[in-house]
């Protein structure tokens, strides 16, 4: 193992991400697949590829970060440097569509005649060889765009589209949002004073939300709104919990061949209709009502169609995430992750049965639910004809295997580094609540040798696991560490997905209790049986939530944690967004106890253990402001901590110089910390 090397390559390689497939279409006879690699574990710059007849080829130059195809995925768009670009997968190079600019989001029409794209908050189309350029909705004022996510759609609800091509290449779905509402903060470069903050419409707890309707859009430039119901009836809440009945969120929509439809969500989150929109006259009739007393779930990729039309959408099944397809239920006990899409009757899936493996499912009427994958890993899959390319992260590494028929046809090769340090983690189930974990221990390391010093490294927030039977970024940094001299625990507890419906529900009102207790109890039954832990010499580190994690877990419980390493801790839980906290803690001027709870700032005064604070200042997601109003409440109560400010760098911590860098300083502050 090279351990001086391991944090210039976790850098350079983008935290092994470069060269690594992704974004995978398979067409509908089969027969090609497309999809984004960079040529090289180190190159930043990704290109379109095919794979048709065993064989790779290169379909673009660098440049290509997302794309769209037709229907038959013979003509691809996408965008870069601001301009549209089309290529055919049987044509040797690409050509520049000229347009309006700068173009975001292209997709082409089904029949691959004409391309959508996004220009100035307006609608554009423009048939494919560069003709007739022309608006079909365009912004009534700067606050508002056609065609585009709002923040929390693209940033929470996790829908990345805003418009939605028919069938027959004739009309649109178009989603307009007006964000004048919206609160605008602003992100600073404190490091180039001259140069001016930039304004972001950012809809923090408890604050109003952008507005988004849906349109029907012909191409010919007529438009008819969709007339969405403005709420539910009235549920019955929980005694002292906030009841918000309105529809402010359009959680997913689509435009398939049995006509467009809407996945709507009240703002408490309680309470989802899904519906069919009449694409003459935009009326909104619901076919099914969900209602949940913490929140209604939308697996991705729902509501879907098959063929015949028979509806795919969520189905829980006493305390399992399930669907329901037709009159057919996913089978009990089954954590249904994500629905992959149609082929026919045939509609594929990820889900798990046990929350550290990530499985390929489907079902047809003639054979019901059948899983596709054996190995233990996180696997996925993208289908067409009768191919599947199945993505899968496994123990050893990944590999993108395509299916024909059902027998294995070729790979497409993985071209990321192997990492410098071989991760080494030893899967436990611990304590009464049989909580996943993951534990490191240095290769060197010889039975009865003496104690090491413990470091605990989870997410362990709701949205992600990081204890599963993957080779990630994640298992090779913790082994880093380990072989530095830790024995680093990786815990996934309550509020992580993969393990039901309570599971989840259990951080209602409280973000951070719950999932201390549980990092705690796996760390004390990891020591029962691993003599190895020294528990008088404890960390914690993390990121984003288990930043947030990381610095309560010194706040509250300084008898357990002797030193803290919190990144990007969303502190004040009121400054984070509507969807995302309130799904949890409420509204937080009805419930504001649970903001209190879950908040950092009020506990500053019992810090007694060295923390580190560290934050991008450039970041949009969880705002400086967290962190530095965290620091100010610590300094107001006369704690000593340290501050690392990270600046012109964003939530996520990249590239050479800083992200490399960053896990020295923290390998420092540990050690010095602990008396190492």
């Amino acid at each position: 193992m090279d351990l001086h090397g391991f944090p210039p390559q976790f850098a350079r390689t983008r935290r092994f991400s470069l060269g690594a497939p992704h974004s995978f279409t398979v067409s509908p006879d089969g027969e090609r697949v497309l999809f984004v690699r960079t040529d090289s574990g180190t190159d930043a710059a990704s290109r379109l590829w095919l794979y048709e007849a065993g064989q790779e080829r290169a379909l673009t130059g660098p440049g290509v970060a997302a794309y769209a195809t037709d229907r038959a995925a013979r003509f691809a768009v996408y965008a870069t440097g601001g301009e549209l670009w089309g290529v055919r997968t049987d044509v040797s190079a690409p050509r520049l569509i000229p347009t309006a600019r700068p173009v975001v989001d292209p997709r082409p029409s089904p029949d691959g005649a004409l391309i959508a794209y996004v220009a100035r908050g307006a609608l554009r189309v423009v048939h494919a060889d560069g003709t007739d350029d022309r608006p079909l909705t365009e912004p009534e004022g700067p606050d508002v765009t056609y065609g585009l996510p709002d923040h929390v759609a693209a940033e929470s609800i996790g829908r990345s589209r805003g418009y939605w091509w028919s069938p027959g290449s004739d009309a649109l779905l178009v989603g307009r949002v007006d964000t004048s509402m919206v609160g605008r903060w602003y992100v600073a470069d404190p490091a180039n004073p001259a140069t001016a903050p930039r304004a972001v419409r950012y809809p923090a707890a408890g604050t109003a939300n952008a507005q988004t309707s849906l349109h029907l859009v012909t191409v010919e430039g007529s438009r008819t709104p969709v007339r969405l119901p403005p709420e539910a009836p009235q549920e019955e809440a929980p005694p002292g919990v906030w009841n918000a009945p309105a529809f402010e969120y359009v959680v997913a929509a689509s435009w398939e061949g049995h006509g467009p439809v809407a996945s709507l969500q009240s703002r408490d989150q309680r309470t989802a209709w899904t519906g069919s929109i009449d694409p003459l006259t935009g009326a909104f009739e619901p076919l099914s009502r969900l209602t949940d007393p913490g929140w209604v779930e939308f697996p991705p990729g729902t509501p879907l169609h098959t063929a015949s039309g028979l509806r795919v959408e969520p189905s829980p099944r006493g305390d399992a995430r399930g669907i329901r397809i037709g009159d057919a239920h996913s089978p009990a006990g089954l954590q249904v992750r994500e629905v992959l899409g149609a082929v026919g009757e045939r509609v594929w899936f990820t889900a798990s049965e046990e929350p550290t493996e990530v499985h390929v499912w489907s079902h047809d009427p003639r054979g019901g639910f059948v899983r596709l994958t054996d190995e233990p890993g996180v696997h996925t899959a993208a289908a067409g004809g009768g191919t599947v390319v199945v993505d899968s992260r496994m123990p050893e590494g990944r590999q993108v295997t395509v299916l024909r028929d059902g027998a294995a046809v070729g790979r497409i090769a993985v071209l990321t580094e192997e990492p410098l340090v071989a991760p080494r983690p030893l899967h436990l189930t611990l304590g009464a609540r049989e909580l996943r974990a993951r534990l490191h221990l240095p290769s060197w390391y010889e039975t009865g040798s003496g104690r090491l010093p413990v470091l605990l490294s989870p997410y362990a927030g709701p949205g992600m696991q990081v204890v599963t039977r993957a080779r990630t970024w994640h298992t090779a940094v913790c082994q880093w560490f380990a072989e530095q001299g830790f024995a680093v625990l990786v815990t996934d507890g309550r509020g992580t997905p993969g393990r039901g419906v309570d599971w989840q529900r259990a951080i209602l009102g409280d973000r951070l209790g719950p999932v201390l207790d549980d990092q705690i109890d796996a760390l004390h039954a990891a020591a029962g049986r691993y003599d190895v832990l020294d528990l008088e010499r404890v960390a914690i580190r993390g990121w984003s939530f288990s930043g947030y994690l990381a610095a309560g877990a010194v706040l509250h419980r300084p008898d357990v944690f002797h030193a803290a390493v919190a990144g990007a801790a969303p502190s004040d839980r009121r400054l984070y967004d509507t969807y995302w906290e309130e799904r949890f803690l409420g509204h937080p001027d009805v419930q504001p106890e649970n903001y209190e709870r879950s908040s950092l700032l009020p506990y500053a005064g019992r810090l007694t253990r060295p923390l580190m604070l560290v934050h991008g200042l450039a970041d949009d997601n969880v705002f400086p402001a967290h962190t530095l109003r965290l620091s100010r409440a610590l300094l107001a109560a006369g704690r000593p901590h340290t501050v690392l400010p990270l600046s012109g760098t964003g939530h996520m911590v990249a590239g050479e110089g800083v992200a490399d860098t960053f896990l020295l300083l923290e390998l420092d502050f540990l050690k010095k910390s602990l008396g190492l």
